[in-house]
């Protein structure tokens, strides 16, 4: 599968098989989250690999949009570190996305489970500080998301995309 596949063939997958992920594919993903691009290449973001059945179940409770990751196999949260970069948020997010598509690759489903609420600092910290203190994060890191990984026990049918028309232009923003 070359990556415009993958990224053709991403679906948020919510429903898990209950077959567990070898160490081997799992962290091929995790590379990919270690490999994506940082701004200027600094270090701005941690990956933590989370397996264990009752630390998944209570990752799932950091958010009440975060239930299947009681389904999941592992887990793998990604926080950035504003004090190494300014573009830590957007370093997390590649990890994010680099994890994603290399979970499609390999044959896994995955979720993205939103914890940093850019909009609502209260609920950000509540859910941060959840997710800090059961996987021991320190202070200075921001928790941005958890990506449930697991074997598909169900494909989704593809989104109906906004047309292309309307989202890409050329050489100037047009409304049409």
């Amino acid at each position: 599968m070359d990556v415009f596949q993958a990224i053709q063939a991403r679906r948020e997958i919510t429903k898990y098989k209950d077959d567990p992920i070898s160490d081997d594919i799992l962290s091929k993903v995790v590379d990919a989250g270690v490999f994506a691009p940082t701004g200027n290449n600094l270090p701005s973001k941690n990956l933590i690999v989370v397996k264990d059945r009752n630390t998944l179940d209570q990752l799932a409770e950091t958010t009440p949009y975060m239930k299947w990751l009681m389904e999941a196999q592992a887990a793998i949260v990604v926080t950035g570190k504003p004090q190494v970069s300014k573009y830590w948020l957007q370093d997390a997010s590649f990890a994010c996305a680099y994890i994603w598509l290399e979970a499609v690759e390999v044959g896994l489903g995955s979720a993205f489970g939103a914890i940093y609420n850019a909009e609502d600092e209260e609920e950000s910290v509540e859910r941060e500080n959840h997710a800090r203190n059961l996987l021991g994060i320190p202070e200075e890191c921001r928790v941005v998301a958890a990506l449930g990984l697991g074997y598909p026990n169900e494909t989704p049918k593809p989104k109906k995309h906004v047309p292309r028309e309307e989202v890409v232009h050329y050489e100037a923003f047009k409304i049409y």
